[in-house]
């Protein structure tokens, strides 16, 4: 079993600050790391590999820091990666993401499975997992919370908020997968010295076989217009002891009309 796992490089939202002034976020020197959804896709891959024998091969499009997130994946289980770090496929949008991730899969060559988060962590369009498999003609299943691999098929229960939905797809095919799919497992120090022997290779434009001309019809960027966090309306009130603030807090929130 051939299975290629497509993963993304997202910030750390936890350690996001906004500006007080102009209520913009602070993204600059933030740590980056694999989003939880892509984690759930990796855990759910090496565990199909452990049962039924095979390959999982992370891929992901990204910043230079890529060399070192993937490390994480290949912690994880991951036998090998490969990484797209040229400048030219920065701020790719999803319609971009999904042609390079494309290009990269049909050069691996054979495969069996592809998985992916239903979302990213910072965006969750939700747009790469289907446009992905419409490139690469094969049958799709999102918003997949359980699944098995049986004779060639997967087996999977799809979360459409007021139902679930149970369906069956022949193999291969692209399979996007929400956080309830697993819990990915902590990686012990042992598989995390093992990771960084595991071969990682680096692939750009030529490799993808993208020229300098044409590769904004491989990777199409976005231009972010603004970013802004809600307006945040202080009343600026201070109760200085605890038990009298209690009760004042109540008489606030019912003189804003927020109790009754």
């Amino acid at each position: 079993m051939n299975i290629i796992v497509c993963v993304k490089q997202v910030v750390d939202l936890e350690q996001i600050r906004i500006k007080p002034d102009s209520r913009q976020p602070v993204l600059d020197g933030l740590p980056v790391l694999l989003g939880d959804f892509d984690k759930c896709a990796l855990e759910e891959s090496v565990r199909i590999k452990e049962k039924l024998g095979g390959k999982v091969t992370a891929v992901a499009a990204g910043s230079a820091k890529l060399k070192d997130t993937i490390k994480e994946a290949l912690a994880i289980g991951a036998d090998e990666a490969v990484i797209l770090t040229d400048p030219a496929f920065q701020g790719s949008d999803t319609m971009g993401s999904a042609r390079l991730l494309a290009k990269a899969i049909g050069r691996l060559g054979e495969y069996d499975l592809i998985l992916l988060g239903d979302g990213s962590d910072d965006n969750y369009s939700g747009q790469v997992p289907p446009r992905l498999a419409e490139l690469l003609n094969l049958p799709q299943v999102g918003a997949v919370r359980e699944m098995e691999v049986v004779d060639n098929k997967v087996r999977a229960v799809r979360d459409l908020e007021d139902a679930l939905e149970v369906v069956e797809v022949d193999l291969p095919a692209v399979i996007s997968v929400t956080s309830e799919l697993n819990t990915p497992r902590l990686p012990p120090l042992s598989a995390i010295l093992k990771a960084g022997r595991k071969p990682v290779h680096t692939w750009g434009p030529d490799d993808l076989e993208v020229t300098a001309d044409s590769v904004g019809t491989a990777a199409s960027t976005v231009e972010v217009l603004s970013n802004l966090a809600p307006v945040q309306d202080r009343k600026e009130i201070v109760f200085e002891d605890a038990e009298e603030g209690v009760v004042e807090v109540i008489k606030a929130l019912q003189r804003e009309g927020v109790l009754e």
